[in-house]
């Protein structure tokens, strides 16, 4: 009788599968980084720092006729981290990247409900983050309508902390925001229009934070408004990107009324031959006024892929800069197309702040940015260097005298990526 119940199962199990499609795959991506100045200024008394990390993703994702589920587990591994024979992963990096289930509402409706990536237009302000090892998502429900090049995406989250044993109910309704602009509540409308050569989107966010560590128990609301636009036509393209914040933000231990904050950029690309295409580009993300300890004109890109904007050493809206001087950023570029496989990026981007500093200087420096890639058959090798020259305003800035910084600001990395599909 067991054999026939297991029997049953299997046939079950088969007769689904041809219902539907089940897919397993898989990501293993170790980094080398070798940082002297990545970030921020490193004094001439510091080693730099060298280290590898592995991000290993198992992925599994099942579609049935009205709906689909999708899980996304990972592990990211500093090797050395734990010792020999270490029972337990000492950082406890193992996380659930995603788990949502898509379920279908009707006539281009559906439904996305769970952990989830979300990233839109050119991931400015919403992005997944993927070149950080752990990924950005967000516990979100999302509502979509998509018909006949027409995206409406609506968006909403309530975060809590688990913070009690026998449950967040018990808990209370408190949500301790532990930086990076991590928000208790979240509500997002997002529109996308495609056109032959045209794309247009506009963006309506608002996010609540609350801090109670702090003792600001009151949640705040910061609203985010904007648009991005994308043109392309034979070998010319034009993006650009204008955003407002007001309302509320929670800055130290203290709130900050957000007032006429904006990101306006406009990036210029076009493809001189099949090999070569050259970009220039302008981003001007407005600042704070330090006489002003109530208010702040300053924009942060919040959720975005910051890593992609403001050169690739992260020293401007990654974890940093925050309620600045904010930032003048102009920059050109160049993509060579070395073969079918292989290409090479050179970046120079040249930064000022878009406020004075105390001193009066404003100018920040200039940073050269290289990144090579190379798809071989089932695997790729990604390479980069980045080197930052500094002007006298970086060093104030970032709170060293050039005296005493080191000679040299720069930053390496070698990263393999594998990505195997195991089942489809």
């Amino acid at each position: 009788m067991k054999k026939q119940y297991i029997l049953i199962a299997i046939v079950t199990f088969i007769v689904q599968i041809t219902q539907a499609q089940f897919t397993l795959d898989a990501e293993f991506r170790p980094r080398t980084e070798y940082r002297n100045g990545f970030g921020s200024i490193i004094p001439d008394t510091a080693e730099p720092g060298f280290g590898i990390s592995t991000r290993a993703r198992l992925n599994a994702g099942y579609t049935a006729e009205m709906y689909k589920v999708y899980l996304s587990f990972q592990d990211v591994m500093v090797w050395g981290e734990n010792r020999q024979i270490l029972p337990y992963d000492q950082n406890s990096s193992f996380a659930v990247f995603q788990a949502w289930a898509e379920l279908k509402l009707g006539n281009a409706w559906v439904t996305k409900i769970g952990r989830q990536v979300l990233s839109y237009d050119d991931q400015r302000i919403l992005g997944g983050l993927d070149w950080a090892q752990q990924g950005r998502n967000h516990d979100a429900t999302l509502i979509k309508y998509a018909k006949d090049g027409l995206i409406l995406d609506f968006a909403f989250a309530f975060n809590q902390d688990y913070s009690h044993p026998t449950g967040f109910i018990s808990a209370g309704n408190a949500y301790n925001t532990s930086g990076f602009f991590s928000y208790k509540t979240m509500q997002m409308l997002h529109l996308n229009k495609k056109w032959e050569n045209f794309t247009g989107s506009l963006l309506l966010m608002n996010n609540g934070f609350q801090n109670t560590v702090e003792g600001l128990g009151d949640v705040v609301n910061l609203q985010t408004i904007g648009s991005h636009l994308n043109y392309n036509k034979g070998a010319f393209s034009l993006a650009a990107n204008a955003y407002l914040q007001t309302g509320k933000a929670i800055y130290g231990k203290s709130y900050k009324d957000v007032k006429s904050a904006y990101l306006l950029g406009l990036d210029l690309g076009y493809k001189v031959t099949s090999k070569v295409k050259l970009a220039a580009g302008i981003e001007i993300i407005s600042g704070n006024n330090e006489t002003d300890t109530a208010n702040t004109g300053a924009f942060f890109p919040l959720y975005g892929t910051n890593h992609k904007f403001n050169g690739l050493m992260d020293y401007f809206y990654v974890g940093n800069h925050a309620n600045s001087i904010g930032l003048f950023d102009l920059h050109m570029s160049a993509i060579f197309t070395l073969s079918e496989t292989s290409s090479l990026m050179v970046k120079a981007l040249n930064f000022s702040g878009n406020q004075d500093l105390p001193s009066g200087e404003n100018s920040l420096g200039t940073e050269i940015d290289l990144a090579f890639k190379k798809t071989f058959k089932g695997y790729t090798v990604a390479a980069g260097y980045s080197h930052m020259f500094p002007s006298d305003g970086m060093y104030e800035l970032k709170n060293v005298t050039e005296s005493t910084a080191a000679e040299m600001q720069h930053w390496a990395y070698v990263m393999l990526v594998i990505k195997p599909k195991f089942l489809k």
